[in-house]
């Protein structure tokens, strides 16, 4: 029998996006777009942005009730991922954000069928910075136990799979 209790499981969404994550699609960004950086975090993400020479916007404000820039790139809390990907279809603008893998099968999805996805698979798995009530965590491992890919909508990528080196 498993020793997992779910009783015990806190569940967290301050996994913060380290800046390699956005340099390493960064060919991929369009510069004469405004970015929205929708999901605030520690506000690190779109300072990221910001130094590899974009115009961001990111402020802590709600995703679901605002409308802002021209393109989004964000990392959105992955436990809201059906909510912010039903949000994305109504806003119909492009995009490229970070969520797990397995979301690729999940039935809200099907949503997007009219659509065309693209992804972005990095080459190794990203490193989150985790943060719990707004604070680093100590001795917090260093290795994701998860893939994520960059999912993609309107971004005119070259092809619908990219694999980066």
């Amino acid at each position: 029998m498993s020793g997992f209790h779910t009783n015990t499981f806190l569940q967290h969404d301050d996994y913060m996006t380290p800046k390699i994550v956005w340099e390493n699609i960064k060919h991929f960004i369009p510069k004469d777009k405004i970015i929205w950086e929708a999901f605030y975090g520690d506000g690190q993400s779109g300072k990221h942005l910001r130094d590899l020479g974009f115009n961001v916007i990111h402020e802590p404000v709600d995703f679901f009730t605002n409308n802002l820039g021209d393109i989004i790139v964000s990392n959105p809390p992955f436990s809201k991922s059906k909510q912010v990907l039903d949000r994305l279809y109504e806003l119909d603008k492009p995009f490229i954000i970070i969520l797990p893998v397995s979301k690729i099968c999940y039935s809200y999805l099907r949503n997007w069928k009219d659509r065309v996805l693209q992804l972005i698979i990095p080459r190794r798995r990203i490193q989150f910075i985790k943060l719990v009530n707004g604070k680093l965590v100590e001795n917090w491992k260093d290795r994701c136990n998860f893939e994520c890919f960059y999912y993609c909508y309107k971004m005119d990528l070259p092809k619908s799979l990219i694999w980066l080196d």
